[in-house]
């Protein structure tokens, strides 16, 4: 049978949620015993190493950056650096489903902050897809004594870091080599966390510990990889939707690894995020595809 490309996309981009998402619980795993900084430049070094192989491999190294996007690049790098510290410190305290489905409020902040920063249009049926999902947030952190604590503020944080992240992405030209921003990032982010590791003191690493920090450093390369190859193989609207399978590899590794299952008030709320953000990414294509059709007969207009 002959895969379509917005098969093979989704295909990738369900891969892609696999990766990372393993990649998370290991991480999970090596914090209990280890510093974080240590974990994170000990993956650093195995990620970097494959990242930069591959970029050799395909020539991105003897690309370069057009001037103009070093501070986007420098911005994204802060939006990075600080995801991987509060993101990570959260996932060490929270249940990874839970600090899953936040994060899967991304296309709803992003959507948010261009509308505010950049001043792009959003209707109130997005509008009302953005409140529903903040409150789906709401529901998985449950506010009170008994669900919330300061790592559920670790995990906002967490979120608006990587919303800072993808919006300079977003604003990236399309001549921005992907991979290079890829590379320039694994080495930033290892670099970083190599020199917080100096005033750390350095545990033991056994041999145990040693396998899943190259299995978490190599998830996250594959899910780097898939991602890439998601985006290029298949309409980004048809594809995009497929982060949300990152959910289920969630609820299925907190559960056979961590013993944890959400309660109903959470399943309730990783619910309404889901929904609020596939409708959300609807209404994008929508929108979309609207503007292009307009496009076209303004065009077609001044040609006759």
């Amino acid at each position: 049978m002959v895969m379509s490309d917005n098969m093979r996309g989704a295909l990738f981009m369900m891969l892609s949620m696999a990766g990372f998402t393993i990649s998370d619980s290991l991480m999970k795993q090596l914090t209990v015993d280890l510093p974080l900084s240590q974990v994170i430049l000990l993956r650093g070094i195995v990620t970097t190493a494959l990242t930069l192989g591959l970029a050799w491999r395909m020539g991105a190294l003897r690309m370069a950056l057009p001037r103009r996007e070093w501070g986007l690049v420098f911005w994204r790098l802060v939006g990075e650096i600080g995801a991987a510290y509060f993101f990570l410190t959260a996932l060490k305290y929270m249940p990874l489903a839970n600090m899953t489905a936040v994060m899967q409020s991304l296309p709803l902040t992003v959507t948010l902050a261009a509308a505010v920063l950049f001043r792009e249009p959003v209707g109130w049926r997005r509008m009302g897809a953005i409140l529903a999902g903040l409150f789906g947030v709401v529901l998985i952190l449950q506010p009170g004594p008994e669900g919330f604590n300061h790592y559920s503020i670790y995990a906002l944080v967490a979120v608006g870091f990587v919303t800072l992240r993808d919006l300079c992405t977003r604003r990236l030209s399309r001549e921005t080599p992907s991979l290079l921003v890829t590379v320039i990032t694994a080495v930033a982010v290892t670099g970083v966390f190599g020199v917080v590791s100096i005033g750390v003191e350095w545990q033991p690493v056994g041999g145990v510990q040693s396998a899943q920090l190259v299995a978490s450093g190599s998830f996250v390369f594959v899910g780097y990889l898939c991602a890439i190859t998601a985006m290029r193989s298949g309409d980004i609207a048809v594809v995009s939707p497929f982060r949300y399978t990152a959910l289920i590899w969630a609820l299925m590794l907190g559960w056979l690894v961590f013993g944890d299952w959400p309660s109903g008030v959470t399943m309730l709320g990783v619910m309404i995020v889901a929904g609020s953000g596939l409708y959300t990414l609807y209404r994008e294509r929508q929108l979309r595809i609207r503007t292009e059709q307009l496009a076209a007969r303004s065009g077609s207009t001044r040609g006759i």
